[in-house]
């Protein structure tokens, strides 16, 4: 069937060459593809536009939902125990370095040097405390911070003891 539509077509190749588009039809075509090419941006700039609100309403919520930089975790969350501990540590480490200050007028380069050791320490307790909430193991940085406080205490209590002696010193020799 194939080869009689083959000859068929080669018989007859004139009768359809005869008909040719007019002129005008390219013009035509051009104009069509013009109207479509305007439409086009319109229905981007549609999309791009909910697109957009998409990631802003995406953005506001995820700001909105997640906790801020100043949320920390307490120890309390993690331990309840250990967080009855941290707070009479901290309220002990505050009245000793408050003794501690009295003595900054008579010694004050030795107050600058115990000051300096507190404030290491402090440091790495105030990073102790932003770890906790990113940590997979709160529970060791719980004692960590514990830990640190204990030693806090034991310095600010040897700080004590050694400026009681110097001014115990102090006073038998100035006499």
């Amino acid at each position: 069937m194939s080869k009689q539509l083959d000859e068929f077509i080669k018989e007859n190749k004139k009768e359809f060459d005869t008909d040719r588009p007019s002129r005008d039809l390219w013009s035509k075509i051009e104009l069509e593809l013009d109207k479509k090419k305007k439409k086009d941006p319109i229905k981007l700039r549609w999309w791009l536009s909910i697109a957009a609100s998409v990631v802003i309403l995406l953005g506001v919520g995820f700001f909105t939902l997640m906790p801020g930089k100043d949320d920390r975790m307490s120890v309390a969350d993690v331990n309840p125990g250990y967080a009855k501990k941290e707070v009479r540590f901290c309220s002990l480490i505050e009245q000793k370095r408050d003794s501690l200050q009295t003595f900054a007028v008579s010694n004050p380069e030795l107050y600058q040097q115990f000051d300096a050791d507190l404030q290491k320490l402090n440091k790495t307790y105030e990073g102790l405390r932003k770890d906790l909430a990113t940590s997979p193991n709160q529970q060791l940085v719980v004692k960590a911070i514990i830990k640190n406080l204990e030693i806090q205490l034991q310095l600010v209590s040897q700080q004590l003891s050694i400026i009681s002696e110097v001014s115990q010193y102090k006073k038998e020799n100035s006499i």
